[in-house]
This record gives structure tokens, sequence and C-alpha cells, in this order.
């Protein structure tokens, strides 16, 4: 079912109540396609990084994590594998892991925060992207990666929170502003979006197109005006101490960047995450 990776992300053990799961779902991208090499990218440039994080003092060698490789591709309707990826990632979770997945498009983000909500009803979810998501119908789909987070609202009953956006239509916006915590263009309110969740169980989904192309070209919606990779390493250590059960990172396309610089960053993306997952483990 789960294909396994020839190379691991490093710093992957054998076991561990820590998970990294691809799921290279490439199915209603309305742009530049590619989403789907993503996790195989990120795989192949980790050897390139550290174990350690300077940014939350934290090792991988010190974390027990597996990575168990790939989901296969989409085949058939994609409400079908949506559902089947929700039941597969459930049952991880009610046999305690915790799990950290990469895109692919995403659109994979609603059947992890469904699993994630069967087992804390109570879920918020933070946003990290350049585009809102938040449309309820695109080019006659209501399931696509441009309304994922309508779908998540929807899902976790409102509590979305979000950052970084500096795209979406004008009704986007008008729905973010009334019915979302909202703090555009950047991430330097993030930290306050995370003293209103207080010890909530979060679940963080981060699209790398929130990075300016100009430093992550490897993206199949790039958008200008975005934050600087300093910017978000600085900001990610604020989930630290706080409930955090899940995460994924979507929407690395490598084929856009031939210098592999967008995946190297991706991976490093990855590895903070899974330390913060690891440490939220330990806390909580």
């Amino acid at each position: 079912m789960v294909r396994r990776p020839e190379t691991p992300f490093i710093g992957a053990g054998s076991g561990g109540p820590l998970v990294l799961l691809g799921i290279p779902l490439e199915a209603t991208l309305s742009y530049r396609l590619g989403a789907g090499g993503g996790p195989g990218a990120v795989r192949e440039v980790s050897e390139v990084l550290e174990t350690y994080s300077p940014y939350l003092d934290l090792d991988l060698e010190d974390l027990a994590f597996r990575d168990l490789g790939d989901l296969p591709p989409l085949r058939g309707k994609v409400e079908d594998y949506l559902d089947w990826v929700r039941g597969l990632v459930e049952a991880y979770l009610r046999e305690g892991k915790t799990l950290l997945a990469l895109g692919g498009e995403h659109l994979v983000t609603l059947p992890l925060v469904k699993a994630h909500k069967a087992l804390w009803p109570d879920l918020v979810v933070f946003h990290l992207d350049a585009h809102m998501d938040l449309r309820d119908r695109y080019e006659g789909l209501s399931f696509s990666h441009a309304t994922v987070m309508r779908r998540v609202w929807e899902e976790v009953e409102g509590r979305v929170y979000q950052a970084g956006i500096r795209s979406g239509t004008r009704e986007e916006w008008s729905f973010s502003r009334k019915n979302c915590r909202l703090a555009p263009f950047d991430l330097s309110a993030l930290g306050t979006l995370l003293e209103e969740a207080g010890q909530s169980p979060i679940y963080l989904t981060l699209d790398l197109d929130l990075v300016d192309p100009g430093f992550l070209p490897g993206t199949g919606t790039p958008e200008g005006g975005g934050v600087a990779p300093r910017e978000l390493f600085s900001a990610l250590p604020l989930f630290k101490g706080r409930r955090l059960v899940g995460a994924d990172v979507v929407e690395l396309s490598p084929v856009h960047d031939v210098t592999g610089a967008s995946a190297i960053l991706a991976a490093k993306v990855v590895r903070e995450l899974l330390l913060l997952l690891g440490q939220a483990r330990e806390d909580f």
C-alpha cells in the first residue's frame, strides 16, 4: 500500500511514534503541474541538511521517527481517494502515531484534518500560505486545491487561523475577515494568533508558496510579495510549547526549479516540523 522510500529523510530510523508520509496527489492543479514529485524531491535532498536545528536547539538524532514512504498516486475518483487517505491516517493516529505529511497538492490537507478531528474534536487549524483557498467551488469543483480551506473551515466549524496570505478573490478576503482569524501578508502576528489558540490541539498546514518565489520558485502557483526564508524559520519556533498534533507541507513542484534550491528549502521546513512535532509529543 505504502511504497517504501529508496532514500528516507535524513535521520529517519526503523521505528518510533512519529511518522513521515508522502501523499503525491496531483489532481486539481490549475496552473503548473509537478506537485506529485514533491515528496521524493524532499527526501533526495535532505542529506545536505544537518540533523541539528539552531532555530529550535533540537536534533533529529534525538528523535525516533520513521519515514513510511509514499502513498500510491490517484486512481479513480478524487473523493474516493480523499476518503481512503482519511481512513488510513486516522488508523495511524489511533495507534498513537503523530504524522507529518508531504504533498502533493494542497487538497491533501482536507482528509488529514478530518482524520485529526476524529481524535481531537476541538482541533484548530493554522494555515500558512500565499493563497486564501477559500472558494466554495472552483472550475465547477467543490474539492480542489483552491477550495480546500473552505472545506477545512466547514470541518473544524470555523476554527481556522490564516497567516501570510496575500492573494485571493474579493469574496475570499471578505469571508476570511468575517469567519476566520486573519493576519495577512507576513508572519509578524503569528505569535498573537497562537496566544489566542492557547493550548487547543493545533494542526498546521504549510503551503510552500508562502515563501516568496524569488527564494522558492519550485511551486505550482507562485505569488510575488511573500515571506523570506529567514522570516519563516524565525516564526516556526513560535509553535514550540504549543499542542501541535499534526502537520503537512504541500505544493513543492521541483520540476520548476532546476537548481534544486526549492527542494532544499522545503526539506529544511520538514526538519523543523518533525522536531516541533516530536517536542510536542514530549510536552503533552
